[in-house]
């Protein structure tokens, strides 16, 4: 394989909602989370599940289902966290993203990745980078910097802020004699 085309091909995690596969490029991923406690913090989006516990970190849970219109994640041994990093007028966040299952990482030549379809998709198209082309099936590649609003992203960072200070009064309320 030359340099030119390993150039040409990016990594993809992919990951399903309902009946289709989802594909998310690796540099956005951190890490992946089985399923876990999560806290629910009052008054937020339906959309925002609440808030996970890593590593002394609250870090938002997004449910993409809510968010692309679907019915809720119904949890099961194989839903998934995919923490991700979501870059934001100059600064990023780490989220949880929601999956029904995880799969595997692909590797996808440019020449594989159509332009998103202009109707008949799940999901919003401005969302997507493409469709991804895999044997007999298509994989939807999402643009995670496009699928929230800045508002959407501030409201979540206010999620983790707010159970981080929970978490700091909790701890510092335990400290008191």
């Amino acid at each position: 394989m030359s340099n030119a085309e390993i150039m040409a091909m990016h990594q993809y995690l992919t990951f399903t909602l309902g009946d289709e596969l989802f594909a998310l490029d690796i540099g956005w991923v951190k890490e992946i989370l089985d399923n876990t406690n999560i806290t629910r913090i009052p008054r937020m989006p339906d959309f925002i599940r609440g808030v996970i516990n890593v590593r002394e970190k609250a870090i938002p849970v997004i449910d993409l289902r809510l968010k692309f219109g679907m019915s809720g994640t119904v949890f099961t041994t194989n839903t998934c966290i995919i923490i991700a990093e979501v870059r934001t007028e100059g600064d990023c966040i780490l989220i949880g993203l929601l999956a029904d299952s995880v799969q595997e990482v692909l590797e996808l030549e440019q020449d594989r990745i159509d332009p998103p379809p202009r109707m008949g998709s799940a999901v919003d198209t401005r969302f997507l980078i493409g469709l991804g082309k895999l044997n007999e099936r298509f994989v939807l590649i999402l643009d995670i910097g496009r699928v929230f609003s800045n508002e959407e992203l501030s409201t979540a960072r206010n999620a983790g802020g707010m159970a981080t200070e929970n978490i700091e009064t909790v701890v510092s309320a335990s400290a008191c004699p």
